[in-house]
Parts: C-alpha cells; sequence; structure tokens
C-alpha cells in the first residue's frame, strides 16, 4: 500500500481547496493592480509568457491554461489591444500564430509585481514569511507534476446523480 493510499481523502480536498481559496483572494488583490480593461487572465498569460518563453502558439497557451481556443484567442486579442502582446505568423506552420509579449508587456508584468509588494508584505504582517517560503518548493513541484499530467483526459461525460 502506497503512501497516496493511506492519506485521508478529505485532507488531499482540503490542500486543493486552500489554493483555490488563495487563489480567489490573491486574485482580488492582483485585479484591483491592473490597469482598467485588464483582468487577471491577461495578467497570467503575460506572467506564462515570460515563465516559459515566448513565441508559443495560440493552442499550446490554450492547453497550458486548459482553456478552449477561442477563450485563449479572445485574452491574448485583450491583450494585442492594449499593445502588450503580438501575434506573428508561425514560422514552422503559416496558418497558426504565435504570440510575443512587448517590451510595454514585460514592463506592465515587472510593474504590477512592484506593486503588489508592498500590499503583500502589509497583508502578510506578522505571519511568518520564512515558514511561507518554506512551501514554496513544495508548491513548485507540485505544479510541475500537475503541469506534466494535465493532459490526461478527465471524464467529461458524466451525468449528475443526487447523493444517496
Amino acid at each position: 500500500m502506497s503512501d497516496k493510499d493511506q492519506v485521508n481523502p478529505m485532507a488531499l480536498f482540503q490542500v486543493f481547496n486552500e489554493i483555490g481559496i488563495i487563489e480567489q483572494l490573491s486574485r482580488t488583490i492582483l485585479e484591483a493592480r491592473l490597469p482598467k480593461g485588464l483582468i487577471a487572465p491577461h495578467f497570467a498569460v503575460l506572467n506564462h509568457l515570460i515563465r516559459v518563453a515566448d513565441g508559443r502558439m495560440l493552442v499550446e497557451m490554450a492547453r497550458a491554461f486548459q482553456v478552449p481556443k477561442t477563450s485563449m484567442t479572445h485574452t491574448v486579442s485583450g491583450l494585442d489591444k492594449h499593445g502588450l502582446v503580438m501575434l506573428r505568423p508561425n514560422p514552422n506552420d503559416g496558418r497558426s500564430k504565435c504570440v510575443w509579449i512587448t517590451d510595454s508587456g514585460r514592463a506592465l508584468r515587472d510593474q504590477v509585481i512592484a506593486d503588489l509588494t508592498p500590499e503583500f508584505r502589509e497583508l502578510l504582517g506578522d505571519f511568518d514569511v520564512g515558514r511561507l517560503l518554506s512551501i514554496l518548493p513544495v508548491l513548485t513541484d507540485l505544479r510541475i507534476f500537475l503541469d506534466e499530467h494535465r493532459n490526461a483526459e478527465a471524464p467529461r461525460d458524466r451525468e449528475f446523480r443526487k447523493p444517496a
């Protein structure tokens, strides 16, 4: 029997539930600092392009964010309208487009992070930041693991059943 088999299912749910709540709270703070017309998904795309390198195809980005290609196209169009990214023909396949972050997009992402830093420091107050930073390697490992396994197709054809 593996360690995974011995873990209380509710405890596993609680881990992901806490991460989800933290995401909601931090999203609200982030969106309050973004320029008018931009929302968290726009920032996430800028951050993604910097983290993994730009020049990504829209379909790759949609897969990475686990959203339909049409949703990613809409998000990227908003960034393009603000001059934060550029769409260029894919040099390997003229039918698709690649997304490139502009200098303005990089500057905006960096400025938002700089603007958030004092707010996060104030928000954390007396919280032990060293303790918080100590979990970063675990969170990074979890993100990498989930990212590598995201393409496993989840069953979507289940019908709703009332609990017994």
